[in-house]
C-alpha cells in the first residue's frame, strides 16, 4: 500500500511516500530564526508557504504520481494547533481530491513505530526526546504507556531556551552539542529526578546564574548541561527498562541525533546485556516518513477516520491512543 505522509506538529513541515515499510521519499522543510524561539503563528505561515514545493519534492523522489496515492496519513495530535491545523488541511484536501482513506497518527507513537519499521527492535523501552516531548515509553495492555516523562518542560525545550539565553537562535540543539566538544570543566548542576521523571526548570535557572557571573565559560556550561541532562534521562530508561523486563532500547525525538546522548545509552545498555538502537538522524527529527509507516499500520487494523472527525488533538496525550494494531 503507498501512503502518503504528512507532519507538521511543531516547526518541520514534512511529507513522505511509503510502500509498505518501505520509506520511497522523506521531504522536510523547517522554521528557523536568528534569534528567538518558534512562534507557532509564524512557523504556520511557513508550512503555507512550503507545503506545495514539499509535496512535489516528495512525489518527484518517490517517483509516484498523486493517482498512485492509496491512502493518507497525517500527524492529527500532539502538536502547536497553529501548525497541525495546516497539515491537517492538506491532508483532508487530498483525501477529498483523491477519494482515499484518511488516518490521523499521534506524533509520539510515530516515534516508536519507526523505529520499530526500520530496525530489528521488536517491543523497546523508547526513549523519546524532543523540543516539547521528554517520555519514556513502553507498549503494555493494548496501549503505550509512559513509564517517566518531564515534569516540567522538555529536554530539547530546555536546550534551545539555553540557546536563545546564549544568543545562538533556534533550533540550538546542533550548536549546543558543537559547543560542548569544546568544553574541558565539568560544572555541577542540579540533577532531578524523581522516581521515574526528571525535572528540568531548576537546572537552566542555575545555568543562567552561572554564566550572568562571568566564571563560566560557555563551553564548559553546554558541556555540563549535556552530561546532567542525558545522565538523568539514561538513568530514568534504566529504571523502566529494569521495571518492564524489556532487553531492547530505542532513542527517538530530534534530541536522540545527539551522540554523546547515544554513547551514553550504548554503554548502558551493554552494561545490562540489552540492545540499544538509533535510527538515522532523518528518522529522528520531526519526519514525515513515521507517520506514513504508522498510517498503514493502523489503516490495515481498522483506524480510518473521517474527514469531518478528523479535528486535530493538540493535547492528546500517548496513553490516551488505543494501540490496535499489535
Amino acid at each position: 500500500m503507498i501512503c502518503l505522509g504528512v507532519e507538521s506538529t511543531a516547526h518541520t513541515f514534512g511529507i513522505a511516500i511509503a510502500n509498505n515499510n518501505k520509506v520511497l521519499s522523506n521531504e522536510i522543510k523547517s522554521f528557523t530564526t536568528e534569534h528567538g524561539g518558534i512562534v507557532p503563528n509564524l512557523a504556520a505561515k511557513h508550512h503555507v508557504e512550503v507545503c506545495d514545493q514539499v509535496l512535489k519534492s516528495a512525489l518527484k523522489r518517490a517517483n509516484v504520481k498523486l493517482g498512485d496515492i492509496q491512502l493518507i496519513a497525517f500527524s492529527i495530535s500532539p502538536g502547536l494547533g497553529h501548525t497541525l491545523r495546516i497539515g491537517a488541511m492538506m491532508a483532508r484536501t487530498l483525501s477529498i481530491l483523491l477519494k482515499k482513506p484518511l488516518v490521523g497518527v499521534n506524533h509520539c507513537i510515530a516515534h516508536l513505530e519507526v523505529g520499530r519499521a526500520l530496525t530489528k527492535a521488536k517491543d523497546p523501552v523508547l526513549l523519546y526526546v524532543s523540543g516539547a516531548n521528554t517520555q519514556i515509553i513502553a507498549y503494555e495492555a493494548g496501549k503505550y504507556r509512559i513509564f517517566g516523562e518531564t515534569l516540567d518542560q522538555g529536554v530539547g525545550n530546555l536546550i534551545d531556551s539555553f540557546a536563545r539565553f546564549l544568543d545562538l537562535g533556534f533550533p540550538g540543539g546542533p550548536k549546543i552539542a558543537e559547543l560542548a566538544k569544546h568544553g574541558k570543566k565539568l560544572i555541577e548542576l542540579p540533577y532531578s529526578v524523581k522516581g521515574m521523571d526528571v525535572s528540568f526548570g531548576g537546572l537552566l535557572t542555575n545555568l543562567k546564574q552561572k554564566y550572568i557571573t562571568g566564571k563560566f565559560t560557555k563551553e564548559d556550561l553546554c558541556y555540563s548541561m549535556q552530561e546532567h541532562i542525558f545522565a538523568m534521562l539514561v538513568e530514568v530508561s534504566e529504571r523502566a527498562m529494569a521495571h518492564t523486563g524489556k532487553q531492547e532500547l530505542l532513542l527517538g525525538g530530534g534530541v536522540a541525533c545527539n551522540t554523546r546522548l547515544q554513547e551514553m545509552a550504548k554503554q548502558m545498555c551493554k552494561e545490562r546485556g540489552a540492545r540499544c538502537y538509533v535510527l538515522p538522524n532523518e528518522f529522528n527529527v520531526d519526519n514525515a516518513a513515521m507517520i506514513a509507516l504508522t498510517g498503514v499500520q493502523m489503516f490495515n487494523a481498522g483506524s480510518e477516520i473521517k474527514v469531518e472527525k478528523s479535528e486535530i488533538k493538540p493535547y492528546e496525550r500517548t496513553d490516551d491512543v488505543n494501540v490496535i494494531w499489535r
